[in-house]
């Protein structure tokens, strides 16, 4: 049985697993990467490995090829397949650039002709083939993907074994094999330095952890042309953090929708505790140092191949066709593939009620209903089938009679040019998909109604006429939104289904027309060029600063991901910090508290033993001079470091200071009045009661409304709302409104944290001991205003020489801080580093001469 730990992922990526054969010899490089001020070519392949050519590698689950084996030579054919969207999308592409494919075929090829096949494919097409073993192929595509992934982000939970297959670990491992081997090939063809990669499908959501951990700056995007579903479904995925993470390895992640990008977020939030925001326009997601961006663009359709198939024969010879047959008759048109979520059943039973509802329409309207093959197989897929024929069988012998069938069935492969026969001929158009990524029907039908001079010609009407088209889509589909003249219906109500055909027919043709043009303003502008250079251009610009900034890459299997910082920004090195610690003789030590000394995460807020052991070393030493600063209450924290004798605390951020255990506390000089927390308290207790797990704390100083036990997102959206419902109910009052780690603080302007340190550091020098080491350790945004003050202090005039400083951010990010710590277990590490200098420096001194001390001065 397999093991349910999850397993490294070269390990998991081995061929051993399933005791397959190997893959064939590698193919020959398209591109190295320079080794030693050369390039290596080991192919023939000049025109792929040009060192001026940029090249943009295109991955996805199947080649954009047609491949069928000559019966009497033997030999392979292969031909671009022209519809596929991974060819139509290289027109967005400049001229200038090389694009290579790199999937899989979707025939079996011999193991002993793969070479060969491999060869000729990247020759003569660019295409670099991916051969996975049968049973690795069984259990990638029709396994994992087809009857696990694919329902599920179709919003389909496996319930019981007779509707989806039940997470399979075997299925997994399949997945990550044969992502890894996608993987592999990229690898051989691409040179990080200059290439684009971009990876399409959930088929290969793992691919960019592999290609990530070999290229550490690889320019990769990834695009999701399936729905990404809720949360609430997502979050059932026993894999659901592995596969986010690696999803987080890419630079640029498209979705369709901003539904889909939205649950994708919340699934970050939730799951992995990252948040997101927006910079100038775009939703950058920040991740261990590096900004993931989210691009929300539907694609489009390739207008030049729809207009070609309008003026093929073919097609007008069809199009005399259907008008002879359906003559006088008013037809809907719906093309779906054999599928249990394009909810062709319920289309054909909203047509029966549309012919019962409205009895004049019986012998009028036809609804002719396309079935393209079914690209998986299944019980669920036969029952839909067969539930279709009995529908359609009923409604015909029902409503139908000699020279008229209520419904025509095509379940058979249509070629295109027959399909635009029929978008020309149909007044209405209806896709009631139940759950669908994209779907491009619409699209093309909408331009098939446009239509040609030829298929004019064919329908007999006139050039200059005005064109109209219908749409009655589902709204649980992508391309919905972006089609705002069309009728959307919920397709699980066959009322609405019913009477939005109803609608769609009985319309005048001036609102026809109005909506027409407006889709097909829409349509004809937003190509597949389009779609494919605004996704490269956001790809570009998300990848620029790659060559700016220091990486490294950490953790193991799908944990693996890359830690980017400024090359000015580094991690504090507590040997260097400690050297420096010796040699100097008046230090300034600042430590804010929660999520400093103590994780945000912890339970219990107190310090613990360990942690008043280091301050009572660190405070004995008479060259320390050590402060808490906090935006906690004075009484917690005097209580909490009842046993730290010398430490200083400031409370409330600094509205309140102590020197040490035997001083008095001094409040903020300036005299406030605290009236505006008569206006602020109560909205905050409006928001506290309509938020479950929010609290309200009342400072002497300030007003603080936590969520952190709420909803994360119904709390973090509540946040927001009452920052903005504050900051104008007190406008006029002298506070500030700022937000911080799972809180919304209001407290008087001026108080700030950076104001504690520059009195600490200013009575220092007035108390002729100016400071020549300054720690300063803090996470949050209120420690930003202490790292900006500390840092001040070295261009003070005052002082004889510029001290030692240390500004240090607890975690990687944007920061004016110089240097990080991972967490605070770090910051222990330090303490400890800083409690042993401390001690030997305090024996030391009740031995050392006087003369020794002024040696310092």
């Amino acid at each position: 049985m397999a093991s349910s730990s999850y397993i490294s992922l070269m390990d998991l990526a081995s061929g051993d697993m399933f005791n397959s054969p190997q893959t064939p010899e590698r193919i020959s490089r398209v591109m190295t990467v320079p080794v030693d001020g050369g390039i290596t070519d080991d192919g023939d392949f000049d025109s792929l490995s040009s060192e001026c050519c940029e090249k943009t590698i295109i991955v996805a689950n199947f080649l954009p090829l047609q491949a069928q084996k000559d019966i009497k030579s033997g030999q392979w054919l292969f031909s671009f397949d022209e519809d596929s969207l991974l060819l139509q999308m290289k027109d967005g592409f400049s001229s200038d650039t090389i694009v290579v494919y790199v999937g899989s075929l979707k025939v079996d090829v011999d193991p002993k002709e793969q070479d060969e096949v491999s060869k000729t494919l990247l020759e003569e097409f660019n295409c670099v083939p991916t051969f996975l073993p049968p049973d690795l192929q069984k259990k990638f595509y029709h396994g994992f993907c087809k009857q696990y992934l694919w329902p599920l982000f179709h919003y389909m939970l496996p319930m019981c074994a007779d509707y989806g297959n039940r997470f399979d670990r075997l299925h997994w491992q399949a997945y990550l094999s044969a992502n890894k081997i996608f993987a592999d090939k990229i690898i051989e063809v691409t040179n990080p330095e200059k290439d684009y990669v971009w990876v399409h499908d959930y088929h290969l959501m793992a691919l960019p952890t592999f290609l990530r951990k070999h290229f550490h700056r690889v320019k990769l995007g990834f695009f999701l042309h399936s729905p990404f579903p809720s949360s609430e479904i997502y979050r059932t995925l026993p894999v659901r953090e592995e596969i986010l993470k690696a999803l987080l390895n890419a630079d640029l992640i498209g979705f369709h929708t901003f539904d889909y990008a939205r649950h994708f977020l919340t699934c970050c939030s939730r799951i992995l505790g990252l948040d997101h925001e927006s910079k100038r326009g775009h939703i950058g997601l920040d991740y261990f140092g590096r900004t993931v961006y989210m691009k929300i663009l539907p694609v489009g359709i390739h207008m030049g191949q729809l207009q070609s198939s309008l003026n093929h024969p073919s097609s007008s010879t069809k199009v005399k066709e259907i008008v002879a047959k359906f003559n006088g008759k008013r037809i809907i048109i719906g093309v779906d593939d054999m599928d249990i979520f394009k909810g062709i059943s319920l289309k054909v039973l909203a047509m029966e009620q549309l012919l019962q509802q409205h009895p004049e329409l019986q012998g009028k309207v036809v609804l002719i209903q396309i079935v393209n093959p079914a690209r998986s197989t299944g019980k669920d897929v036969q029952e839909a089938k067969r539930e279709i024929y009995e529908s359609t069988e009923r409604i015909n012998d029902v409503f139908g009679f000699p020279g008229y069938e209520p419904v025509v069935l095509i379940d058979r492969c249509v070629p295109f040019y027959e399909k635009a026969a029929y978008y020309a001929c149909a007044e209405c158009c209806i896709v009631n998909a139940v759950r669908d990524g994209m779907n491009l029907v619409p699209y093309k039908y909408i331009v098939c109604r446009q239509g040609t001079s030829r298929m004019d010609e064919a329908l007999q009407i006139a050039p200059e006429s005005p064109r109209t088209s219908m749409l009655v889509v589902s709204e649980f589909i992508g391309c919905s939104p972006s089609l705002s003249g069309a009728i959307r219906v919920n397709p699980w109500s066959i009322d609405a289904l019913a009477d939005a055909l109803n609608m769609a027919i009985t319309m005048p043709g001036v609102e026809k027309q109005i909506r027409h043009e407006k889709h097909y303003r829409y349509v004809s502008s937003h190509d597949v060029a389009y779609w494919s250079q605004s996704f490269m251009q956001d790809l570009e610009r998300a990848c620029k600063e790659h060559y700016n900034r220091h990486c490294w890459g950490f953790g193991f299997g799908l944990s693996f991901r890359i830690l980017s910082i400024s090359p000015s920004f580094r991690k504090l090195s507590i040997d260097h910090i400690l050297s420096v610690h010796r040699r100097t003789c008046r230090r300034a030590i600042f430590l804010d508290y929660d999520g400093t000394v103590v994780p945000h995460s912890s339970i219990i807020k107190s310090p613990g033993p360990e942690v008043i052991l280091f301050m009572n070393s660190i405070c004995s030493d008479p060259k320390n001079t050590v402060f808490i600063v906090s935006g906690r209450g004075k009484n917690s924290l005097s209580d909490w470091f009842a046993q730290c004798e010398n430490l200083g605390i400031a409370a409330e951020h600094g509205y309140f200071i102590r020197w040490n255990r035997r001083s008095e506390w001094e409040t903020f000089p300036i005299a406030i009045d605290f009236g505006w927390k008569r206006i602020a308290e109560p909205v905050m207790q409006l928001y506290t009661e309509a938020t479950d797990g929010s609290f309200i704390e009342s400072k002497e100083s300030a007003l603080v409304w936590h969520h952190q036990d709420a909803d994360p997102d119904f709390g973090s959206s509540q946040a927001k709302e009452l920052l903005d419902h504050l900051e104008n109910v007190l406008a006029n009052e002298p506070v500030v409104v700022k937000r911080g780690h799972q809180i919304v603080e209001v407290k008087p302007q001026g108080v700030t944290k950076g104001l504690v340190a520059k009195k600490v550091l200013s009575t220092m020098i007035s108390n002729g001991e100016p400071p020549d080491f300054v720690l300063c350790v803090g996470d949050d945004r209120s420690d930003e205003d202490m790292f900006e003050s500390i840092s001040n202090t070295a261009y003070i005039s005052s002082l004889p020489v510029s001290p030692e400083i240390f500004a240090c951010t607890i975690g990687q990010k944007p920061s004016k801080a110089r240097y990080y710590l991972d967490d605070t277990v770090d910051l222990l590490k330090l303490l400890s580093g800083l409690t042993g200098a401390s001690s030997s420096t305090t024996s030391t001194s009740n031995t050392e001469t006087e003369v020794s001390f002024e040696s310092c001065d």
